[in-house]
């Protein structure tokens, strides 16, 4: 079965965003091509046992086995060493990837303590859109009485489009709260 929010989009929303920049066809119109979840781990890269915990609970965010991350350079200020862990990675396409966005926008943004909206200047010139997560017990499939420590994640959402405009405009139809110029 194909998840709702990929039918909301093939269904409404592409139709409108080609009538709205007057795209010839549908192919032109903007569209979601991966979403890439980073979690670090800081100082925390040398402990197996929180490594697992960690990895454990992105995999039950995503529904997907995370990759393991290295540094690739050795950085004093930052206290990192080549080849040891920095972080854990997912990448989502295809359906497991509108029903993450689906759980983020409808589920996990509005559990945020005091939150007024996502900044809209998180886009980059390729029209790619990144975010932070302060903590990941937002989501209901992480059990927060067995989590030792709070995380933070990173959410980077690839959008085949050349511009800004058109990307926010996919995100705003796909009902991203972002801030509007008014609010604080």
């Amino acid at each position: 079965m194909s998840p709702r929010l990929k039918e909301l989009y093939i269904k409404e929303i592409q139709p409108a965003l080609k009538e709205k920049f007057g795209f010839k066809n549908l192919y032109m119109t903007p569209t979601l091509k991966k979403v890439v979840i980073n979690m670090g781990l800081g100082l925390d890269g040398n402990d197996s046992k929180i490594i697992k915990s960690c990895e454990q609970d992105l995999a039950n965010i995503v529904g997907q086995k995370p990759v393991l991350t290295k540094f690739k350079k050795s950085i004093s200020n930052f206290k990192t060493r080549k080849g040891t862990n920095a972080g854990l990675k997912v990448t989502l396409r295809k359906d497991r990837m509108y029903e993450f966005i689906d759980r983020l926008v409808n589920i996990a943004l509005p559990r945020i303590k005091d939150f007024r909206g996502l900044s809209p200047n998180g886009f980059d010139k390729f029209g790619n859109y990144t975010f932070g997560i302060k903590e990941h017990i937002i989501f209901p499939e992480v059990n927060f009485d067995k989590v030792e420590k709070i995380r933070g994640l990173d959410i980077t959402i690839v959008v085949s489009s050349n511009s800004r405009e058109f990307s926010f405009e996919l995100l705003k139809k796909l009902n991203f709260p972002f801030k509007t110029k008014g609010d604080n």
